[in-house]
């Protein structure tokens, strides 16, 4: 008879307990065909996790984490060579942010062959949710690959390993580098055409790979797809002595407010017409006004609060007692105040319901929670019924378990990976950049991405390699219909040049 004690003080002679087995890719591949634009396209779906590996000088090549990514091909038609077939056709590689997000929005939201179905404004319907072929997916240009960065998806450190290790800025897109760089000579795509796509910290990423990919590995890209951008976080970050912000979201928020029936009959009615309106005014009399401070005479305050109020929906009152600075987070709650509703920060059109009407910020973004239910289950069932990709691990939709991410390299500074952008861009002078921007999107404004494009002090012959698109949406505009037929068209536009 064995006691606890037993175990814990095994015999001298006891056998030690052998090593687990190594990692190993576990992979799963399905055959499928969708119709897109009236043409039948055959495709293969692959789900499944690949072992990254580090090279260690005592031990060699040290499995350190195993990266879950779904995978879609188009086949090769009868008689044509697979290889060379693979080899002509372009390939995206494709990512969300968070950080701390899986790759689940633009893979069901936006680009793969499935589609989560929601109301026409990207409002959920009624459970049990429901997917569909995507008539606006881009397989019918380009091979698409979805990257979940470690503990988001079903990726995670192997045993050994912690997860933390990933966690931050430099190590993120280290190991999703070397992801892309594993896949491409797995699969024998050193030859194709080459682009990322990513959407909010996911663009963050996508700069930061464009100078990791080049430097590191020498893989130079077609072309980058930004979706909701974040590259020079002084344009997001609210903070005292940082008045970026205060002039950079002004617009969402006369944009939001406009929506939601909160402007006069004094302004315009159209919205581009009020947009240039408040940029007007948000880069000049306003910017002068906050860079003057507390020099700012009394009545040019009282003036600027005025037009703010004019254009923000809020009373000049309560901005005074701002110091002319709306915060986001004190704008979503204050806005619709007197109806106990909140907006959201992903997407301002939507409303939420708060305990109480008194607080300084909302409890939860409105935005998010109609998406999360569908996106998540939905998720999960189709990875596991359709593609056949079993596991028990959760899949980590968005989590906060990546945090606290550190920003080592960044210490007393702002993060702004522009300037990585803009020198890879300059080496790869063929390298062009796609950006699309929602009017709703209170988390990575319009206004802060134009500002940074013209920030990076690019050479004059390569501004033409930036284009640039707007949505009458959120941060994920693809969740209305129209915006997301147009973005679809502007993607395919893009990857034909």
């Amino acid at each position: 008879m064995t006691t606890p004690d037993d175990k814990a003080h095994p015999p001298a002679d006891a056998k030690p307990e052998p090593p687990p087995p190594p990692p190993v890719d576990v992979l799963s591949q399905t055959s499928h065909s969708i119709v897109i634009n009236g043409e039948t396209i055959a495709y293969t779906a692959t789900a499944g996790r690949l072992v990254l590996k580090a090279e260690d000088e005592k031990e060699g090549e040290k499995p350190k984490a195993s990266i879950f990514f779904v995978a879609y091909t188009r086949d090769a038609g009868p008689g044509v060579d697979p290889t060379a077939h693979a080899a002509a056709r372009p390939i995206t590689f494709s990512f969300n942010g968070g950080p701390g997000s899986s790759s689940v929005w633009l893979h069901l939201g936006l680009l793969g062959p499935r589609r989560v179905v929601l109301e026409e404004d990207g409002r959920p319907l009624p459970p049990p949710y429901r997917l569909v072929d995507n008539a606006y997916s881009l397989l019918d240009k380009t091979d698409l690959v979805f990257i979940d960065p470690v503990t988001t998806g079903f990726s995670r450190a192997v045993p050994g390993e912690t997860d933390k290790q990933f966690h931050s800025f430099k190590t993120d897109i280290e190991s999703v580098g070397d992801f892309i760089r594993l896949y491409v000579s797995r699969n024998h795509r050193w030859t194709s055409p080459r682009y990322l796509i990513g959407e909010s910290y996911g663009t963050t990423r996508a700069a930061g790979l464009s100078g990791y990919l080049q430097e590191r590995h020498g893989f130079y890209l077609n072309g980058i797809m930004l979706v909701s951008v974040v590259l020079n976080f002084m344009t997001v970050r609210f903070a005292p002595g940082n008045d970026l912000p205060y002039l950079l979201f002004l617009p969402t928020y006369a944009a939001t407010a406009r929506y939601h029936g909160k402007l006069g009959a004094d302004v315009p009615g159209d919205l581009a017409e009020l947009l240039a309106e408040v940029e007007a005014f948000a880069m000049n009399e306003y910017a002068l006004a906050l860079l003057r401070g507390d020099a700012l005479p009394a009545e040019e305050r009282t003036a600027i609060a005025e037009r703010l109020a004019r254009y923000t929906g809020l009373s000049a009152d309560y901005i005074a007692r701002t110091n002319l600075r709306i915060d986001i987070h004190r704008f979503v709650k204050e806005l619709l105040r007197e109806r106990r509703r909140t907006v959201g920060r992903l997407d301002s059109r939507y409303t939420g319901i708060d305990r109480d009407a008194a607080g300084e910020h909302h409890e939860f973004d409105p935005s998010y929670a109609l998406i999360q239910g569908p996106y998540t289950g939905l998720l999960n069932d189709y990875v596991r019924r359709e593609l056949r990709f079993d596991s028990d691990l959760p899949y980590e939709i968005l989590s906060d378990r990546v945090q606290p991410w550190k920003f080592d390299e960044h210490q007393n500074s702002y993060v702004n990976v522009g300037e990585t952008l803009r020198q890879a861009m300059s080496m790869n002078p063929h390298l062009r950049v796609f950006v699309a921007n929602g009017y709703y999107d209170l988390a990575t404004p319009y206004l802060a991405t134009r500002y940074t494009f013209d920030h990076l002090e690019l050479d004059e012959s390569l501004r033409g390699n930036v284009t640039m698109s707007y949505y009458e949406a959120g941060h994920m505009m693809y969740i209305h219909d129209p915006s997301l037929a147009q973005l679809r068209n502007d993607l395919a536009a893009f990857l034909s040049l």
